[in-house]
């Protein structure tokens, strides 16, 4: 008879690629799987939009409070967008930041490969980054370019920080300012 520190011990050394991190990456995929085969991809998508939302505003007040402001500048939302990223293991870079615009480029997801064939995942990056935005700097409007859930090597994401005619144009989500009472 083997004694359950034995067997523990040969379930523990087996080769298996798992850990808090994969586990709930995969969490999310299969959530968003889902969401995506019960309801539609643009529904799925709201419903993501809530809890980037949500996740958003608890980031915004992080750096906020870390910076000491009540307001982040354009720049400092342009270095948030990038640093929050790094920080979950994303890689996104800085391609072009004007009074219009910011657009970012990525070539890691924080997802990883669980992202690949889950586009409505990508609104975690949207409503974050447009939340963030329209907080600090009155308006946000994300559009995901290119994505690596999408199949592409890497992503292109432009926030609109004006209701410019290019904005405008532009295919993404609207983010506003909400009430300051």
């Amino acid at each position: 008879m083997t004694d359950g520190n034995d067997r523990a011990a040969a379930a523990k050394a087996l080769k298996i690629p798992l850990d808090r991190d994969v586990f709930t990456r995969t969490l999310i995929r299969e959530l968003a799987g889902a969401l995506e085969d019960v309801i539609g991809i643009a529904e799925a998508s709201g419903y993501i939009s809530i809890v980037g939302s949500a996740i958003g505003e608890k980031i915004n007040q992080d750096y906020r409070r870390a910076y000491d402001v009540s307001r982040l500048s354009r720049e400092q939302v342009a270095d948030v967008l990038v640093d929050l990223k790094r920080r979950i293991q994303g890689n996104f870079f800085l391609i072009e930041e004007d009074e219009d615009k910011i657009v970012l480029g990525n070539t890691a997801c924080p997802f990883a490969e669980k992202v690949v064939g889950r586009r409505s995942m990508c609104m975690m990056t949207s409503n974050v980054f447009g939340h963030i935005a329209a907080e600090n700097l009155g308006y946000g409007k994300v559009e995901l370019q290119r994505t690596i859930a999408e199949g592409h090597a890497e992503c292109r994401v432009v926030v609109y920080l004006r209701p410019t005619p290019e904005a405008e144009k532009a295919e993404g989500r609207e983010y506003q300012r909400s009430i300051d009472y």
